[in-house]
Order: C-alpha cells, then sequence, then structure tokens
C-alpha cells in the first residue's frame, strides 16, 4: 500500500473512533467549512479523493451538492410494491367472498336449501325424446347383443324446470344431469313435483314408477273401436292420438296372439284392445299405454279359451272378429250365444252375414242404419254381398262376447232382427218369417 493510501486509511480510522461523524458535523455544509478554513469532508468523501486530493467527490463519484446532505426517504418503488400488495390482498379477498356467495347459490339450488314450498305440474311430451339402439357388453367387455336406449332433451327438461320454478340455473342442472346420466333416465309424461326436491330428487320424480307422475283413470266400453279409444285416450291427456296410431302399427308388441299379423296397419291390433278402466300416466309413451290393453287381453283369453280356440278350427282372429260383431249386435248378455250361433250358421252356409254393423265400421262419422248407398259399396267390410269374415275385427269385444264366439248356441236360427218394443232381438229360421216381422217394426 502507497503512504498516501496509508494516510487516508488511517485518517478514516481516526476520524470514526474520535465520534466526530455526529449528524450536525456530517451536515455541515461546504460554505461552513470556507468560513471555518477547515475540511470538512467526511471519512467516505476522503476516500473518495483524487490521487493528488484536490478534487471533492460524493460516493457516486460526481462532484457534492445539496442534495447529498438531505434525509433518506424510501423509494418511489419500495411505495408502489406496498400499495400495490395491499390492492392485490383486497382483490383476492373479494375474489374469494364472490366466488363463496356464487358457490352457496349453486349449493341451494342444487340441494333445493331455503326455497319457498310450492307443487308445479311439468309436461315432458314424446317429442323431446329420441331413440337409438346401442351394443350392450358382458362382464368381460365383449358385445353380447343390443338394447334401444331413450335419450330427453335435457336443455328443454331444465328450460321447464326453470320456468316452473323449481330450479335457478339452468347450466348446473345440465351439467348434473350430463354428469348422471339423468337423459336416460326421465320419461315422457306429466308429473307433479316440489320445490323441496333437489336435483337428484326431481330426476327421480320425472319417472313412470316413481309416485310424481299424475294419473287419470279412463273407461272404455265395450264395443268401442280402436279409433274412439284412442280419440278418448287423447282426450283425456293420456297419448296422442297419432302417435297412437303408429305405436299400433310399428310397434312390436310381444304377445302370441299378435304373432302373424303384419306390422305397418294399425288395424292389427283391432279387437285386441281389451275394454275396462284403466289408469294411465299423463302423457304416457303410446306403446306402453296400449300395452296395458294387450296384457289385459292376454290375461282374460286364457288357457282353457286358447284351446277351444285350436279345436274349434278357427284361429284367434277369427274368434275375435266374430265377437266383436256379436259385441256391436247383441242387446244383452243372454242372446250373444245366440246371435253366435246364427253368425255360424251363416258361415257354414255359405250365406253373406248380412251384418250392418261392419258396414258402419269404414264410416265412423255415420250416425244410424247404413244409406243405400252405403249397402252397394264394393268394401270387404260389406257383409251384404260379401262371404266370409271382414278383414279385421270391427271393434274391441268384452269377455261376454269372446265367450260367445268361443261357446254359442246350437240353433238353426239364421235371421234375426231388433224387436223395438221390447229392445231385444227375435230370431227366426227363414227369410220368410223375417221378412213378415220386419215388416212390422219402424226402424226409421
Amino acid at each position: 500500500m502507497s503512504d498516501q493510501h496509508e494516510k487516508k486509511y488511517e485518517l478514516l480510522t481516526d476520524e470514526v473512533e474520535s465520534t466526530a461523524g455526529s449528524r450536525s458535523q456530517k451536515a455541515a455544509p461546504k460554505a461552513a467549512a470556507a468560513r471555518t478554513g477547515t475540511d470538512a469532508k467526511n471519512p467516505v468523501d476522503r476516500l473518495l479523493l483524487d490521487r493528488d486530493g484536490s478534487e471533492n467527490a460524493n460516493y457516486t463519484g460526481d462532484e457534492e451538492s445539496e442534495r447529498d446532505y438531505r434525509p433518506i426517504r424510501q423509494s418511489h418503488e419500495y411505495r408502489s410494491g406496498c400499495l400495490g400488495g395491499v390492492m392485490y390482498f383486497v382483490f383476492i379477498l373479494c375474489l374469494s367472498v364472490v366466488l363463496a356467495c356464487l358457490g352457496w347459490m349453486a349449493a341451494s339450488d342444487l340441494m333445493a336449501l331455503n326455497k319457498k314450498e310450492f307443487s308445479a305440474n311439468v309436461t315432458l311430451p314424446m317429442n323431446i325424446f329420441e331413440s337409438e339402439t346401442v351394443t350392450t357388453y358382458d362382464d368381460d367387455g365383449e358385445p353380447n347383443g343390443t338394447k334401444r336406449v331413450t335419450h330427453a332433451d335435457i336443455d328443454y327438461v331444465a328450460d321447464t324446470l326453470k320456468d316452473a320454478g323449481l330450479i335457478e340455473y339452468k347450466w348446473l342442472f345440465t351439467a348434473f344431469c350430463r354428469l348422471s346420466h339423468a337423459d336416460t333416465k326421465v320419461a315422457p309424461g306429466e308429473y307433479e313435483l316440489r320445490s323441496s326436491y333437489d336435483y337428484r330428487a326431481l330426476i327421480q320424480h320425472m319417472t313412470p314408477f316413481s309416485g310424481g307422475a299424475l294419473t287419470v283413470k279412463v273407461t272404455f266400453p265395450e264395443g268401442f273401436n280402436m279409433r274412439q279409444m284412442f280419440q278418448l285416450m287423447e282426450e283425456k291427456g293420456v297419448s296422442d292420438y297419432d302417435d297412437l296410431m303408429d305405436a299400433a302399427a310399428d310397434y312390436t308388441f310381444n304377445y302370441s296372439f299378435l304373432e302373424e299379423l303384419e306390422m305397418g296397419d294399425a288395424s292389427r291390433l283391432e279387437g285386441y284392445l281389451f275394454p275396462d278402466t284403466y289408469e294411465f300416466y299423463v302423457n304416457m309413451q303410446p306403446s306402453s299405454a296400449i300395452n296395458k290393453f294387450l296384457e289385459t287381453f292376454h290375461y282374460n283369453f286364457n288357457e282353457e279359451m286358447m284351446k277351444e280356440v285350436e279345436q274349434s278350427g278357427r284361429n284367434i282372429r277369427d274368434i275375435v272378429t266374430i265377437a266383436s260383431m256379436i259385441e256391436k249386435e247383441a242387446a244383452n248378455d243372454d242372446e250373444r250365444p245366440m246371435i253366435a250361433s246364427v253368425i255360424y250358421n251363416r258361415l257354414n252356409s255359405g250365406m253373406p252375414l248380412g251384418i250392418d254393423a261392419t258396414i258402419l265400421y269404414v264410416h265412423p262419422e255415420h250416425e244410424g242404419a247404413p244409406t243405400a248407398q252405403m249397402l252397394l259399396e264394393d268394401s270387404p267390410y260389406n257383409t251384404r254381398d260379401r262371404l266370409g269374415l271382414t278383414p279385421t275385427p270391427i271393434c274391441n269385444p268384452g269377455l261376454a262376447s269372446l265367450r260367445a264366439a268361443l261357446y254359442p248356441s246350437s240353433s238353426n236360427y239364421y235371421y234375426y232382427a231388433l224387436d223395438t218394443e221390447t229392445g231385444t232381438h227375435r230370431f227366426f229360421t227363414n227369410s220368410n218369417e223375417f221378412d213378415a216381422f220386419v215388416a212390422t217394426q219402424n226402424y226409421g
């Protein structure tokens, strides 16, 4: 170390040890040092002297100024950093509060918390459902068959529930439905739902057997044809008439008595829609509603009756067709077997049946007896000039008429006519007696 530098180091050491670096002395301006004729440089400034000791400079190497002796303040960057940290904390806090509120609102809707109690009727029509055939797999993941799966339009369901006030957030409900595959669980129908139901309960109560589906009882008299029955079902809100006709024509119903009937024509089910009082779901799936009739027919047309069909030499279609004619003609249960005997006697002898009810079957809007023009029509249902049975039954007979068709009376009658005074039928063995009696009646 040079002598000059050693002197500078000693001077700095002496200055620090003598506590001569007080605030007042360090803050003395250069002007005061000039007036006193003393060297007022602090130790650091002395270290920054040029080699010849002639130039005074501050710690940055620049010339000293008055600013070098002002009190040290925090920098602008430091103050900005603190303010930014506070603002970030406030933002996070506000965001957390908002998210917590949204989460609570969503959870309240999801679990039906704090909702006013009320009930609402919700309708899911058939046209929002689509069916597709999908492959089924066994436990090993191998294909083992196919099945039909029906999907609901969940957006429509969500809109309906929101309009009814049962949910608040459509997006949340649709997301829940997609996660739980609810589109394959809900079914067409009209349902009574409560505001206290959470999302899961809403879905569970939009199925036919949940107890939430609205029902209606409908009574079908014996002798109604299929068109009349379907029209009544539409009036009662069970199903749409056209949808019922489509299902009757194209849906596969697994009953042995339908096996030989060709699909594609709704009339294949005529005669098998057993008349009774039924309880249907409102807006019920048409095929399910029709199946109720067929199932009742299946249980009423028992094994004993099936054996009788086999022994008669006819098929079940013939028996149902004859029973439908008996149903339309008979005035009471007692005369059903006798009317059946007239029908069989005419069939066996090759005579036309001459039953006006068959002619009226193709004129559902007409009331009263057939017109002269109707009697001349070239129709397979005109039994005035056509031999044999009609292509289909002409109505849906009850059990009494079905039994009469299977167990007719034994007689030699070929004619019968209504006695307007008693409201019952008179039976005749020949046309002369028949014509003479008819001449005494006023049938209008």
